[in-house]
């Protein structure tokens, strides 16, 4: 069972600049909410409480304003700083004593998820007996990600690094669920020629010994990358036209934590007073009216 989880939510967003200049990607809004409550909520949706938030050095207090240490949502929220990005695979390192030889997942910061039944998914991953678990998702331009080559039926066949020879089959590796037995192959990794260390790398450890499995978001489901200004902005409008047409928000954190019964009227009301005069809070409100 996987009741652990990493948030990776450093590097310094060059290709959002100069807004990143002052303030983290992940802190700049997704339509009415900061972009780091959405990769939260879907480790809440998946029912993990225990998550660790990696973020860059010296930005720990603007994080904390926002976040300060998840008692309000009924998780166990805490913060390690990281001196520079170092490629997704350093998370577990500079996790290891959160992680403590536990089961535990990884989300990237910036990534966005949203599909029908995709809570359903992310429980069933949560009770991953052995090896690791990847949810896929068809991209259009795979040699811009590191992707899988998948089978008819969705077997993993071999994973690249943003590969040249370009397959209708490549789908992105997207939210990863890791077990403990192999975790700590991720010490034996070199960097790669981009001086990172790659997750690529790490997932083909696990593909190597046959113990990679797989999920996939399929086409009612949407992953979007929010690394440019340009998609930043595509995944706000997004978001925008589906709380506005169905009346409901994505990543009500409240919400979630509520619906889940980690808190009750107290907690939600303790919100209401935090986030102040607010569309937001006029929707967090109706959990309790």
């Amino acid at each position: 069972m996987i009741n652990k989880a990493i948030i990776l939510a450093g590097g310094m967003g060059t290709r959002m600049s100069p807004l990143t200049k002052a303030v983290n990607k992940q802190l700049l809004p997704i339509y009415d909410k900061p972009l780091i409550f959405y990769p939260l909520s879907i480790l809440m949706l998946a029912k993990i409480k225990d998550i660790l938030i990696i973020v860059n050095k010296g930005q720990l207090n603007q994080y904390k304003k926002i976040l300060p240490d998840g008692k309000r949502l009924g998780i166990n929220l805490i913060y390690k700083e990281q001196k520079y990005p170092k490629g997704l695979p350093d998370a577990f390192l500079l996790g290891e004593k959160f992680i403590n030889n536990k089961n535990v997942a990884l989300i990237l910061g910036d990534n966005f998820f949203y599909g029908q039944n995709l809570t359903s998914k992310l429980i069933n991953c949560t009770k991953l007996k052995n090896g690791a678990k990847v949810i896929l998702h068809k991209v259009i331009k795979p040699e811009l990600f590191g992707v899988a080559k998948t089978s008819k039926s969705g077997k993993i066949l071999s994973i690249k690094e943003k590969p040249k020879n370009i397959f209708l089959i490549w789908q992105l590796l997207d939210c990863i669920f890791l077990i403990k037995r192999l975790l700590n192959t991720q010490k034996k990794l070199k960097p790669s020629s981009r001086n990172e260390l790659e997750i690529t790398d790490l997932l083909k450890f696990y593909l190597k010994k046959k113990k990679l499995t797989s999920d996939i978001l399929g086409r009612g489901g949407a992953w979007l990358d929010t690394g440019s200004i340009e998609d930043f902005y595509k995944t706000s409008a997004f978001v925008s036209a589906i709380e506005n047409r169905q009346g409901f928000k994505i990543a009500c954190i409240e919400e979630i934590a509520f619906n889940n019964k980690w808190i009750g009227k107290k907690e939600i009301l303790d919100a209401i007073q935090f986030y102040g005069r607010c569309d937001y809070t006029n929707y967090i409100k109706k959990l309790i009216s």
